[in-house]
């Protein structure tokens, strides 16, 4: 089975609509620990760092991936901190893009941890 980090965003068609109920238990258990769906709606995952150059480093990063993906999150930064909030605006919840570039954010901060 392909992992959520090796796939690629893609567009919603039209009349998709957004996942919700046991989808959302199931898609959340392929992620890495600390994400949280709020309301059906929204993927949000706080990251803590040691100062706030390497919080901004981690943003940096994330901001390539998600332009690469064309999906992008809203970001908040703070001193040694990124909340990450993830949603399909097109669809106005969530769909497998928001799960797909979670993994994408994880893999991103284990290869900062590595350097």
């Amino acid at each position: 089975m392909q992992t959520f980090g090796s796939k690629h965003c893609t567009p919603c068609k039209a009349g998709t609509h957004p996942l919700k109920g046991k989808p959302l238990v199931d898609l959340l258990a392929n992620l890495d620990k600390g994400w949280k769906v709020i309301e059906e709606r929204q993927l949000v995952k706080e990251y803590a760092f040691k100062n706030f150059q390497e919080a901004l480093n981690f943003v940096n990063k994330v901001g390539e991936v998600a332009e690469a993906e064309g999906h992008h999150p809203d970001v908040c930064l703070s001193w040694g901190k990124v909340k990450l909030v993830l949603w399909t605006h097109a669809i106005n919840g969530l769909s497998e893009n928001d799960f797909i570039l979670a993994a994408k954010c994880d893999l991103v901060l284990s290869q900062h941890l590595q350097k």
